[in-house]
């Protein structure tokens, strides 16, 4: 049950980033925007991963460190688009 909830919830922040990406940029603060979205998924993946102790075959881990690196890219993104301006 608890590894459900875990899929869920990387699979609805996942599908609302990828929404995003796909959708019109306007300026970085839509990037911003999505910014704040992906540190609300990376909170609720570290809440799933302490539900079920860590102990997810390390898919969890995984998971959240590729949306670290989103929110990492996210930031370059924003900066870069604030120099544009």
């Amino acid at each position: 049950m608890k590894k459900a909830i875990v899929v869920a919830v990387v699979s609805v922040c996942l599908s609302f980033v990828a929404g995003i990406a796909v959708g019109q940029v306007h300026d970085w603060h839509d990037l911003q925007a999505v910014h704040d979205h992906v540190g609300q998924c990376i909170g609720e993946m570290e809440r799933a991963r302490a539900a079920n102790h860590y102990d997810m075959a390390g898919h969890g881990a995984k998971a959240e460190d590729h949306l670290r690196a989103a929110q990492h890219e996210l930031d370059e993104a924003i900066r870069a688009a604030r120099e544009a301006h």
